[in-house]
């Protein structure tokens, strides 16, 4: 059975995570608005991505024998003033939820809880690459500035994209 008030924090991650998918959704929504489909599709791929992440707390929790208790999703802003605003914000966006995932780390080891440490190891990982990839873009975009056709170059990379979900491990979850 799992500590309560790790129960209780991994709870409140899975409503971050779900967040996160929403506002990667009003960001698909607010590029498509602008006719950047390709930037649109980005967003996409990682609204689905975060779902993925959302999906990954609730089985464990219940594998666990926990609780599950969704929480009210915040709404998310709908509005940028450009590209590269969008993903400074995805970029301090996933800044923050590095910070909430090293918190429940610090907490499954402080509670001595080694598997849930051991679960949460593959979104110390995951943060990693999330907040590379954010980077990757912003700094492409500082890069083009004001350039159209440089603009156009990275919205056709974006489309490119493609959501491939997590591995399945050995005990049925993702990885």
């Amino acid at each position: 059975m799992m500590d309560e008030k790790m129960q209780e924090a991994l709870n409140k991650q899975l409503n971050a995570e779900i967040y996160s998918a929403y506002l990667y959704l009003s960001m698909s929504a607010y590029f498509e608005s602008v006719n950047l489909s390709g930037f649109a599709n980005w967003m996409r791929v990682q609204w689905q991505e975060e779902l993925a992440h959302g999906l990954k707390f609730y089985d464990y929790v219940n594998e666990r024998g926990g609780r599950v208790v969704l929480q009210a999703v915040e709404k998310p802003p709908s509005e940028w003033d450009s590209p590269l605003a969008v993903f400074e914000h995805v970029y301090e966006h996933e800044q923050k939820v590095t910070v909430l995932i090293n918190k429940l780390v610090d907490l499954a080891v402080k509670a001595r809880d080694h598997a849930t440490n051991n679960f949460l190891q593959w979104f110390v990982s995951e943060q990693v690459e999330e907040e590379a990839s954010a980077d990757e873009v912003v700094q492409k975009l500082k890069l083009v500035g004001d350039d159209p056709s440089g603009l156009f170059m990275i919205d056709q990379e974006l489309g490119q994209r493609v959501f491939v979900a997590p591995a399945a491990t050995a005990e049925g979850g993702t990885e």
